[in-house]
């Protein structure tokens, strides 16, 4: 373990914990840091921003705004982020200011997908082959060198599925790239994988290190739909799983939390997808299924405090709740259903407009049978839903 002067670099409770972002998952880290004692200041970037509801402070400006940037660092004592998308701008001059944990430099890696390969690629870090493209002529050059299915992805600003594009391979490279409306992209070769798994996994400024069990990831429309807790994969995929992003962590001297996105393979190997810099939707299970959740071990990472027990106290399944669920735009479902549930527990994000695949929120259910249970809400809800 690195030799770090735990004490002069710690922040105990009391201490103020700014956050960049104020959606959900700022909403999620306000809660475990009340309960834990600290303050939080959330600089919502001007967004709708449902972690208001629970901060002790907001500035509800843009991201360039200058007096906010001052108001930011002259009030939190340490800074986090809750997405990836903030300027690079603004990532650097707080970075210049306080400490800022994950690193600006490891969040702008994450955030592009361009960096992100590369990185990948550069660690020798298993991922699906790719080509950087930044033209028609490129991108015809890469297909021909593919020569078979592909997803076209743009570099910057891409999640649930957003900026993709998937290829058979036979399309006319110009009509593609003038449709495409991207600057830079990546060409990535289609993988036919088994599953899809992920594994969060936090680090402190000691060099601490502690995963959760992979999980497995199901998806609808792009979106996660359901995480399984834990993943129904060997001892020895569980472990590869854990090293890889043990790798990335350390390469990237990263402090925080973060999600590794894999595909698993018919043959068994790993391939990782994305990485990304923060709490992330396959880790929801941990507040109601692991001894420490996924919130209270950012805020030990980044206050650099001992990380907690990632232990799995039993099986669990999420249930991602989008907006194709809810009655109407502004009309929640009705949750006897859920609630009758004795082990299923509702966290919902206080959002005011259900938007057919917007993340209103979540339900973990817990024991064996979890994951029969969550597929039958889900159906019941889905069916009296916006497109139900």
């Amino acid at each position: 373990m690195p030799d770090v002067d735990f004490n002069a670099m710690h922040f105990p409770p009391g201490s103020t914990i700014g956050i960049l972002g104020g959606g959900q998952l700022a909403r999620m880290l306000c809660m475990e840091a009340k309960r834990m004692g600290y303050r939080t200041l959330v600089w919502t970037g001007g967004l709708e921003a449902p972690a208001t509801a629970l901060c002790d402070e907001v500035i509800e400006l843009p991201f360039d705004d200058p007096d906010a940037l001052h108001r930011f660092v002259s009030e939190a004592d340490v800074a986090t982020a809750e997405f990836e998308n903030i300027p690079r701008g603004t990532l650097d001059t707080v970075e210049q200011s306080i400490t800022l944990r994950p690193s600006a430099h490891a969040i702008v890696t994450c955030a592009n997908r361009e960096l992100e390969k590369t990185f990948l690629r550069n660690q020798a870090i298993p991922c699906a082959p790719f080509w950087i493209v930044t033209n028609a002529t490129g991108l015809a050059a890469a297909m021909a060198e593919l020569r078979g299915p592909a997803v076209l992805k743009t570099s910057a600003f891409g999640y649930d599925g957003k900026g993709q594009l998937k290829l058979r391979g036979d399309e006319d490279p110009a009509t593609v790239w003038d449709q495409f409306q991207a600057p830079r992209a990546i060409l990535e070769a289609f993988i036919a994988f088994q599953s899809e798994i992920s594994v969060m996994i936090a680090r402190n400024q000691r060099g601490e290190i502690v995963c959760f069990n992979p999980v497995e990831n199901h998806h609808r429309h792009h979106i996660l739909d359901l995480t399984i807790a834990p993943a129904a994969i060997s001892a020895e995929l569980r472990q590869q799983a854990t090293d890889i992003a043990t790798r990335i962590v350390d390469a990237l001297d990263y402090i925080g939390i973060m999600g590794v996105e894999f595909f698993l393979n018919e043959d068994q190997s790993l391939l990782v997808n994305e990485m990304a810099p923060r709490p992330h939707n396959s880790g929801h299970h941990s507040i109601d299924a692991c001894v420490t959740s996924q919130f209270e071990q950012q805020l030990r990472a980044v206050c650099n405090l001992p990380l907690g027990s990632t232990r799995l106290l039993c099986p669990a399944v999420m249930l991602n709740l989008l907006g194709d669920m809810w009655p109407a735009i502004d009309r929640a479902p009705e949750w006897s259903d859920v609630l009758l549930d004795g082990s299923a527990a509702l966290h919902l994000y206080g959002k005011k407009r259900a938007l057919e695949r917007r993340k209103m929120g979540h339900v973990t259910f817990l024991g064996e049978d979890a994951l029969q249970r969550a597929e039958a809400i889900k159906a019941t809800l889905l069916a009296k839903g916006l497109t139900g």
